[in-house]
């Protein structure tokens, strides 16, 4: 299946100023895949070496010596790895965090080599920093699930086809909508993980995506003795059962055990981030940007992996979900929300750690929060995801009249629009509303081709 990173690759492999790159992401995102195809689509013999399953190799590549490195992994292939039209790939590179150190001496000593490095763990590692970091000897590359866009491309991809186009104000637009709309619940249902999708793709049952649902999650779970380091693995275990029917809510370290203390609940979290299992949506003051410059990190709420794995792990099916209204899609739950949420997490492309924010004004009487804010040029754009009247978004009117903000996007179950929304004193704000499905493609307008994972918090 085709990635929109496929693109970054190309262009990685016949870069002058290119370094080893080194990808990204949670466990069966696709990221071996991702390579694999790669090398087979440019005519690449791939050198693969999995070190999982070679953990010996640490001590040839302590020496951080290229060459004694290549030699070594010759040998072990049979073949030259260094040979004019290859590329090395090196698998599971957490195992071996010697690995990491020496991609910055296969930069500056054998450049012509393209090396490609990829880790499940990966974040575990780079955060130990035992090792020196090969920092700007190294190219990041992040890898989530398959976008909407991605997933529409592979399934039916006449839609996939329009929905790229980014026009949504058409009257074309309004005849595929309700098309788009019902393969939206579709993906809601088999979600973005790939071998989700290529199950669904090759027999169209939502049934045969559910039990690849079920192996992805048992996965994880079985991961957890992997980064454990001493924590209580069924404490773990209750948390992460807990995290889908907590997405889009402000963590209270209390609502996922009452017999843990705060900061190994905490703790639990951290590594599931750690993990790109979950992403952290931080709260932010937003007065200007970076968004980042005035995030408390102490304030976040969650968003799983993936929405096909979340609403299986909720128990949400084709059937209850086929069964919603639009509207009820939109305004029920935290299924609309992880949606957009996972499409936005990859908006700058896959060259960008994943990140994203959102804003919270807490009183004593009520409280008002916008789902998500991010940048957009040199301005904050805040982005709600609800369905109904413009003047019912009052968490939203409050932001924008505080902040002075001219322009908000939002994201709804029906068609394209803008319309001028009338704030107290005469002011007025931009509202530009956009099918939900639209929160893959574009922003305001502008289009966005995601690349791929996610953030570790320290809330």
């Amino acid at each position: 299946m085709k990635r929109n990173s496929d693109k970054r690759l190309a262009k990685w492999l016949v870069s002058s100023h290119r370094k080893p790159l080194l990808m990204r992401g949670a466990r069966q995102v696709g990221k071996s895949t991702l390579v694999r195809n790669f090398a087979a689509s440019q005519k690449l013999l791939l050198n693969e070496v999995n070190l999982e399953r070679h953990r010996d190799l640490a001590s040839v590549f302590a020496t951080l010596d290229p060459e004694a490195i290549c030699s070594r992994l010759s040998a072990l292939l049979g073949r030259d790895v260094r040979a004019e039209g290859s590329v090395l790939f090196l698998d599971e590179i957490q195992v071996v965090p010697e690995a990491i150190a020496a991609l910055r001496y296969f930069y500056e000593e054998m450049p012509r080599l393209p090396v490609v490095a990829a880790g499940s763990l990966l974040e575990f590692a780079l955060a130990q920093h035992t090792f020196s970091m090969p920092v700007g000897r190294i190219e990041y590359l992040h890898l989530g699930p398959m976008s909407f866009l991605e997933f529409a491309r592979e399934v039916e991809p006449y839609l996939g086809d329009f929905l790229a186009q980014g026009d949504f104000s058409s009257k074309e637009a309004e005849a595929f909508h309700p098309e788009l709309m019902r393969l939206l619940k579709r993906y809601l249902v088999v979600g973005g993980m790939p071998e989700s999708v290529l199950r669904y793709k090759e027999t169209r049952s939502v049934a045969e995506a559910a039990a690849v649902h079920e192996e992805i999650l048992a996965t994880y779970v079985d991961d957890f003795a992997k980064y454990a380091n001493g924590r209580d693995l069924a404490d773990m275990q209750a948390i992460f059962r807990r995290i889908p029917a907590h997405v889009g809510r402000k963590v209270k370290y209390v609502n996922f055990s009452r017999d843990m203390k705060s900061r190994d609940v905490k703790s639990v979290l951290d590594l599931f981030a750690k993990a790109r299992v979950i992403s952290c949506v931080v709260n932010t003051d937003a007065n200007g940007l970076p968004l980042g410059a005035e995030e408390d990190r102490e304030v976040w709420k969650p968003l799983f992996l993936d929405v096909g794995l979340m609403n299986h792990a909720n128990g949400l099916g084709e059937a209850e979900l086929a069964s919603l209204t639009d509207e009820e899609l939109v305004n029920k739950g935290a299924v609309a929300e992880q949606f957009v949420g996972q499409q936005l997490l990859y908006r700058k492309g896959d060259g960008v750690e994943p990140s994203l924010h959102y804003w919270l004004r807490e009183g004593a009487s009520n409280n008002a929060e916008v789902d998500y804010v991010i940048e957009e040029g040199a301005s904050v754009l805040p982005v709600e995801v609800k369905a109904g009247k413009s003047g019912a978004l009052r968490a939203l009117r409050q932001m924008m009249r505080e902040k002075r903000l001219v322009r908000a996007l939002r994201f709804d179950a029906g068609l394209a629009g803008l319309q001028s929304v009338a704030l107290d004193g005469g002011d007025h704000y931009e509202l530009e509303t956009r099918p939900l499905y639209a929160a893959g493609i574009t922003t305001a307008g502008k289009m966005v081709y995601p690349g791929d994972s996610q953030p570790t918090c320290q809330g």
